[in-house]
């Protein structure tokens, strides 16, 4: 994966960084997207494995988050489209787990 770690004091970039870092061993390509003007309401990460297929992931922190205005809106017409996204708050055995469960930003 390459030197991927950004100098940044979000919280939520050192959990994204950490799941990167716990999900290419175990198989997944994992690409950071970057929000700009033109992909508000993206989530964090698009991950593909190719026995478990593609997942979206948004990175939160555990229990102080809240959805954008763009994710609130974009989210729901993703999901009638079949696209589905997770949300992970750490990189642990845990929340890695859900990928495996039903899209769970709702």
């Amino acid at each position: 994966m390459g030197n991927f770690r950004r100098n940044c004091s979000r919280p939520e970039t050192k959990i994204r960084d950490d799941l990167v870092e716990y999900l290419v061993p175990r198989g997944w390509l994992v690409e950071i997207t970057h929000g700009n003007a033109y992909q508000t309401g993206f989530p964090d990460l698009l991950l593909a494995h190719p026995r478990w297929g593609q997942r979206w992931v948004d990175v939160k922190v555990k229990g102080r988050y809240s959805f954008t205005k763009a994710q609130k809106l974009k989210w729901p017409v993703w999901e009638q489209h079949g696209i589905g996204i997770w949300i992970l708050v750490a990189a642990t055995q845990e929340e890695y787990d859900k990928l495996f469960g039903p899209p769970n930003w709702r």
